[in-house]
């Protein structure tokens, strides 16, 4: 049972620039998030998180921090976020901000200053080395790592003035902090309690696993075939050899004198005994992490982001049983979620996304979501089962994340010649970009979906199912079932009543292994046991009970609004995309 509040909290992320425009300059801002409150609180959200507002020239939509301490003018002012958290406070809420520290952008004064000499006391604030050379004596990388967000290129960015590099993981703009200094901690430790001063409840902390790199900066292994000059390096700077030590360090200077939450972004690592150390109650550095390993389902082994391969229902069971029962094993703590701004949309990649099984291919996933252990994250747009855009948008007009726009240049360059192998590199853009989670978020069948008023141009263009996928149609919703958003309340109302069970009761995954069906047991001490029963496909299944299973009574399914009328015994026939869940004697 909790031991501390944020437990069975429901965190709600929220995307700024693409969440509610309310100036008219078709950029998402803090008043427009204000103004929307009313509908969080009705649906069920305790805390919002916040994707990066602070100072940026956008170079990584926010994830390129020129001022830790600033609200950038797009989203609005400093002043705007006092209101916003006064206006949480005043209906039982709070406001988790975004921690960007293993990088800044290239226009923070930090780096102004560390780039100005060699000799300029910042410098050792990020990561300079100097070149190798070629045969005519020209600069080259000092390693062959590879760009995180775009692999073609190096993830060093040469510097003529100084003839050094310095490290820039991501992209060129948002250099490395050298979190080896201790001054640079020591600055990052003064942006967090700002942020906890001024009424943040805690912080997500992006891609906080990597602040800490192998000194000797070795050559990575060619994992990406002989032919490429660059190759991901991650395995000399993912959980690196004093991450553990620096996020103590923050634990007991910052976290713990304000019993802040924190949620890492921790991509790369999914070894069970490492992530425990991480969040084990009581002695972990966080209060829990985002496992990628359902987000990364889809991804071939040892290569990048942006690969297709194809998963089954096996492979989720056997990520979920995983995870539930390791944190409740070995007291550590889960993260529940398969949406955020970094990935596509979870009906158009776990599911069916077509008109005919769309809202219950949504429900499935909520389902399941609000029925494990852990502390549930949704997604804006997600309680809405919003979707992947068209395939038919043009990838060098409507695309507009940079990881997507490199993606595609390198794909063009790669393979212009080769129509087939272009056609699959279309295919993989289609399905995994990033930009399909960025779509401004469908209010209404008006205008530009409600984000912007009338006669404004959104920062990026609007899915264009919004007519018939939009959250005033989904709150009043009268038909036969209940519309996604409605289903979405009933269940985390559903979680909040029953958390002994479903926050923090028992796992046990049933049934033998399925091609199609997924089945689980949570147990609460006072709630009893409940079965969860997932149709993952698109076709009528028959699923047997096991024998040691003793249904009570089908008490919530996504096709019926009331008690499913299904048997009780033997065989349960399921719908396709149909999910049930049932209390046991």
């Amino acid at each position: 049972m909790p031991d501390s509040w944020w437990q069975e909290a429901v965190i709600y992320q929220v995307y700024p620039s693409s969440f509610k425009d309310s100036n008219r300059d078709g950029w998402g801002d803090i008043q427009g998030i204000t103004s929307k409150l009313d509908y969080l609180q009705r649906l069920g959200v305790d805390i919002l998180w916040c994707s990066p507002m602070y100072k940026s020239p956008q170079a990584d939509m926010g994830y390129d921090i020129s001022d830790y301490k600033a609200i950038d003018p797009i989203y609005g002012s400093n002043s705007d976020i006092d209101r916003l958290v006064a206006e949480l406070k005043r209906r039982g809420m709070k406001v988790m901000m975004d921690l960007v520290v293993n990088h800044t952008s290239e226009e923070h004064a930090w780096f102004r200053e560390s780039r100005a000499s060699r000799s300029n006391p910042k410098r050792s604030w990020y990561i300079w080395k100097d070149p190798r050379r070629d045969r005519d004596g020209g600069p080259l990388p000092p390693n062959n790592w590879s760009q995180i967000l775009g692999e073609a290129n190096s993830a060093w960015t040469y510097d003529a003035k100084t003839d050094q590099y310095y490290l820039s993981l991501f992209t060129p703009e948002q250099p490395d902090l050298n979190w080896e200094n201790p001054d640079v901690r020591a600055a990052v430790h003064d942006v967090m309690r700002f942020w906890l001063d001024k009424g943040a409840c805690g912080y997500r902390m992006d891609v906080i696993n990597l602040i800490s790199k192998d000194q000797r900066f070795p050559d990575a292994e060619p994992s990406l075939g002989p032919d490429r000059k660059y190759h991901p390096g991650g395995k000399y700077f993912i959980n690196g050899p004093r991450m553990h030590e620096f996020l103590q360090e923050i634990k007991h200077e910052v976290l713990e004198k304000y019993g802040a939450v924190t949620v890492g972004e921790m991509p790369g690592v999914s070894d069970v005994d490492e992530i425990i150390k991480t969040v084990k109650r009581g002695t972990g550095e966080l209060s829990m992490i985002f496992i990628f390993d359902i987000v990364d389902i889809d991804n071939v082994p040892g290569k990048v982001r942006m690969t297709l391969q194809d998963w089954s229902v096996k492979d989720l069971r056997r990520i979920v049983s995983k995870w539930q029962k390791a944190m409740i094993e070995k007291d550590g703590w889960n993260s529940v979620f398969c949406e955020n701004h970094d990935n596509p949309r979870s009906v158009s990649r776990y599911t069916d996304d077509s008109d005919e099984y769309r809202t219950y291919g949504a429900t499935l996933l909520a389902l399941m979501q609000t029925t494990l252990n852990g502390t549930l994250y949704v997604y804006q747009g997600e309680e809405l089962g919003m979707r992947n855009f068209p395939k038919s948008w043009d990838p060098l007009k409507d695309y507009k994340d940079i990881e997507a726009i490199n993606f595609w240049k390198k794909s063009l360059d790669l393979y212009g010649d080769n129509p087939e192998e272009l056609a699959r590199q279309r295919k993989v853009l289609e399905k995994k970009a990033r930009d399909h989670a960025r779509t401004p978020m469908q209010w209404n069948a008006g205008p530009n979906a409600g984000f912007a008023d009338e006669g404004v141009k959104p920062w990026m263009r609007v899915n264009d199912d919004y007519r018939e996928v939009n959250a005033e149609k989904q709150l009043s919703d009268n038909s036969e079932g209940l519309s996604v958003w409605q289903f979405w309340q009933r269940g985390l109302a559903n979680r909040k009543m029953h958390k002994d069970a479903f926050t923090y009761g028992d796992f046990e995954d049933v049934g033998a292994e399925s091609e199609e069906v997924f089945a689980y047991v949570r147990t609460g001490k006072e709630s009893g046991k409940w079965l969860v029963v997932l149709n993952f496909s698109g076709k009528e299944v028959h699923w047997e009970l096991p024998k040691s299973i003793e249904v009570q009574g089908w008490m919530a399914g996504n096709y019926t609004k009331g008690k499913p009328d299904k048997s009780l015994k033997d065989s349960v026939a399921l719908h396709p995309w149909e999910g049930l869940l049932g209390r046991l004697v």
